[in-house]
């Protein structure tokens, strides 16, 4: 047999052994690495470059060691799901960079990370100020994650009281111009609702690009010249601003509520009613308009 044709079928053999052991492997292989991990994937690569391309040694014994650096690797595994020792040996553990605001010097050093990295670090995530940061640890595959103090915090509903509705992963439900019949399913709707919403939306089925049932029930359609269907509705200046002083209102609501004290209590009070008074002159003012 030809090198070039031994190489070839060497290659294409490593390929499909590759792809074995990495589904065994599972998919911590692709994701953020561990360092025992890392030295894992190194080897494998090695190996399977060796299976490949040395025409002076017998192949097979790089499958041997391919299956045996698989194996210790998924026995190593298995191991730490049962030993937490263990898994601090092989994984490493989290360590805090920032508590409460404060850097910590020695935990650089320990992690050999430069302040400018560290600020790098933090940008990525949205912070620029170290003294907004509550607590950050730099995890075991290198990932800084930060948590921020409640002050600096983004406002969520949960916060402000408020309940709100469940929100359901939207269901694709047409793909490159063919409906996925799994996706339609579990929309608990029938391919005739779905030719209807077409034909209410003047399209073709060939004509969708992707389309996809939200959990309000609402099907959005996107062509491949990027047309959206039905197109977005968009809110007007006066919309948003009653939407956001209704938000105003009820954060001052729930302050009133968690007062302490009366003088917190007749401040919030004065803060609502002034509030509801210019509220009133502005749906007056927009009654008179319209």
């Amino acid at each position: 047999m030809p090198d070039w044709l031994e190489i070839v079928l060497r290659t294409l053999a490593s390929i499909v052994i590759l792809f074995i052991l990495t589904k065994v492997l599972g998919k911590r292989q692709i994701s953020e690495l561990s360092l025992f991990e890392y030295i894992t994937g190194i080897s494998i690569g090695n190996i399977a470059a060796y299976i490949s391309l040395d025409l002076d040694n017998l192949w097979y014994l790089g499958i041997v060691s391919l299956v045996v650096w698989v194996s210790v690797s998924v026995g190593i595994e298995l191991w730490t799901l049962k030993s937490r020792r263990l898994r601090n040996v092989v994984d490493g553990r989290g360590t805090v960079l920032i508590r409460n605001g404060q850097l910590s010097k020695q935990k650089l050093r320990k992690e050999r990370i430069t302040l400018d990295e560290l600020l790098e670090q933090l940008r990525q995530k949205d912070v620029y100020r170290v003294a907004d940061v509550e607590f950050a640890v730099m995890e075991p595959s290198g990932e800084l994650n930060v948590q921020l103090k409640k002050e600096h915090q983004p406002l969520t509903p949960s916060m402000l009281g408020w309940t709100m509705s469940k929100e359901s992963q939207p269901l694709s439900i047409i793909m490159d111009g063919h409906i996925i019949k799994e996706e339609l399913q579990l929309s608990g709707h029938s391919e005739d609702w779905v030719k209807h919403e077409l034909k209410r939306h003047k399209l073709k089925l060939q004509d969708v690009f992707l389309a996809q049932l939200d959990s309000d029930g609402q099907m959005t359609f996107q062509t491949p010249d990027g047309r959206i269907y039905p197109e977005p509705s968009s809110t007007s200046p006066k919309d948003r601003v009653m939407s956001l002083t209704g938000q105003l209102q009820e954060e001052l609501r729930r302050l009133e509520q968690l007062s302490q004290s009366d003088k917190d209590r007749r401040t919030y009070e004065s803060a609502l009613y002034h509030l509801n008074q210019g509220i009133d002159a502005m749906r007056l003012k927009k009654g008179t308009e319209n």
